[in-house]
């Protein structure tokens, strides 16, 4: 994460002041969002209800400057400092995200704990208009403020890792920049990749992005552009490309790709051991 890094950002262990340079992506986000093949591409999700079976629980956490923010958190099983940030997909934090957010901590062995932001306060979606609604209406100061507060609350002295589908990828790696030193790796399905190389410069840690070759609306030139920044950053990027829609990794869409979703989990998995440092 350094364009004149050490000029703009004073070395600190504040986490606010390591993450000054950040500015959350918003416009290419939005675009999509108003975009009627876009929309028509997320089938509306398959009906799902959640009971958390790993401790799983809804929390708030302090965000300046407004409401307080919230996030579905998974304690590890023992104290840790290994911690991971899932980003929810244009739908919001529904069951299928608190899902995830388990089912992460228990591949990773219980030893890291997870938090699930909610980057939309409280709202979900159930059908395609309206998460296009929330996601044009995700006031990109306010995502940004809702990053720095639970990393806020996180606290500082952890290795923060990400991950993220969609629109949840694009924030990804958002927040992999807001936790400044503290990050520890990003894992990006099917983001918009970052476009400001000055952005990208300030990256520090590497990347791992997995694709859907059938993807219309991420593509792959930009995604390789968005690595070869990474690349020149100092950090590596890792690509895997899956014969596979976007959103293929979401188990609530109707077109979910099972086997590619299962071979990108395992590359993501093997990723996020080998950052968090865990068996």
């Amino acid at each position: 994460m350094l364009l004149l890094a050490t000029l703009l950002c004073p070395v600190t262990t504040n986490i606010y002041a390591q993450s000054c340079c950040y500015k959350p992506l918003g416009k290419n986000m939005k675009a999509l969002a108003l975009n009627k093949s876009f929309k028509a591409a997320h089938e509306a999700p398959l009906p799902f209800n959640y009971t958390p079976e790993k401790g799983g629980a809804m929390i708030t956490y302090k965000v300046a400057g407004g409401a307080d923010g919230n996030a579905f958190y998974v304690p590890a099983d023992e104290s840790t400092d290994k911690i991971l940030i899932v980003v929810h997909e244009w739908w919001g934090l529904n069951d299928y995200i608190k899902r995830e957010a388990e089912r992460w901590q228990k591949m990773l062995g219980g030893k890291v704990a997870v938090y699930a932001v909610d980057l939309y306060d409280g709202k979900v979606a159930s059908l395609p208009d309206e998460a296009g609604k929330l996601m044009e209406g995700l006031d990109a100061k306010r995502g940004e403020a809702i990053l720095k507060g639970l990393l806020q609350k996180i606290g500082g002295g952890k290795s923060i890792a990400t991950i993220g589908w969609c629109m949840g990828g694009t924030w990804s790696f958002n927040a992999t920049l807001a936790a400044g030193s503290q990050a520890a790796g990003c894992v990006m399905y099917y983001g918009f990749p970052e476009k400001d190389s000055k952005r990208i410069k300030t990256l520090k840690t590497d990347v791992l992005y997995n694709y859907g070759a059938l993807d219309n609306f991420i593509k792959e030139p930009d995604v390789k552009q968005f690595g070869k920044e990474v690349v020149a950053a100092g950090h590596k990027f890792t690509f895997h490309s899956f014969n596979a829609v976007h959103a293929f990794a979401n188990p609530s869409n109707p077109k979910f790709d099972a086997k590619a979703a299962d071979e990108a989990q395992g590359y993501a998995l093997k990723f996020l051991k080998e950052k968090l440092a865990v068996e």
